[in-house]
């Protein structure tokens, strides 16, 4: 199973576009399947081992879509005595305003508009983190963000997506054809699919992309992660259950 990815043919999400009805439904679609179809527990995993009651800490979301994840985050945050800073970055403006709407209660997230492959910032982030976009991006591309991300962190990097798979064929056509049957998400997420890297891929994306010492799991369902934690020799041990809690 090939992956197939044709630059000349981006999801439909990616293609400019003013605020519709369909880009709406499509981000709230991509929210609920973050929610219950395990993006936010697998971030939530992280942060329970990464950041302390009482601490203070800058993060860098890249490919940010609506901003479901820095909000989860900060929501996250707040239970726990923990301070936290989000910059998020998307490419696109119509996506980013719909973010914006929505984050009007997290003052603690500030958006930004930006090319993760080349973005750059003045100062270097505590985690730097990465969910379900490497898949948009050619091997090349995928290369360039992922020395990005860790030229960004002084500390953590967290990278996040598909895994191609039979059973995320089958797991996201049936999801598709049941719960998630708005038109540009049945496009973009089959599409998804194919266009994702297998387990052994995305492992050589990170040694090609110099990462030294990371650590690389599957999740449940369908998902694999890439991260650095740069204080650490061994990559840090995680608890394999996820915390699927709103």
């Amino acid at each position: 199973m090939n992956r197939e990815f044709n630059p000349d043919e981006p999801e439909l999400m990616d293609r400019p576009q003013p605020i519709s009805p369909e880009l709406e439904d499509d981000l709230q679609s991509l929210r609920r399947l973050n929610r219950y179809f395990g993006s936010y527990g697998l971030v939530r995993t992280f942060l329970r081992c990464w950041f302390r009651p009482g601490g203070t800490y800058r993060v860098l979301d890249l490919a940010t879509g609506s901003g479901d994840i820095p909000r989860m985050m900060v929501d996250w945050a707040r239970k726990r005595s923990v301070s936290l800073k989000v910059d998020a970055v998307d490419f696109h403006p119509s996506t980013l305003e719909i973010a914006r709407n929505l984050s009007r209660d997290y003052p603690e997230i500030t958006y930004m508009r930006g090319d993760i492959r080349t973005f750059e910032e003045q100062t270097t982030y505590d985690l730097v983190h990465c969910s379900l976009a490497l898949h948009h991006f050619s091997e090349l591309d995928a290369l360039k963000i992922l020395r990005r991300m860790n030229d960004l962190s002084h500390d953590k990097v967290l990278v996040a997506d598909l895994e191609r798979s039979f059973f995320t064929t089958w797991s996201v056509y049936l999801l598709t054809c049941t719960f998630f049957r708005a038109p540009m998400t049945v496009h973009d997420a089959r599409l998804s699919t194919r266009r994702a890297f297998s387990f052994r891929e995305f492992e050589s994306l990170a040694c090609d992309a110099g990462w030294g010492g990371f650590g690389h799991r599957r999740f449940i369902p369908a998902r694999q992660a890439l991260w650095l934690h740069k204080r650490e020799i061994v990559p840090v041990s995680l608890n394999p259950a996820l915390d699927f809690a709103t």
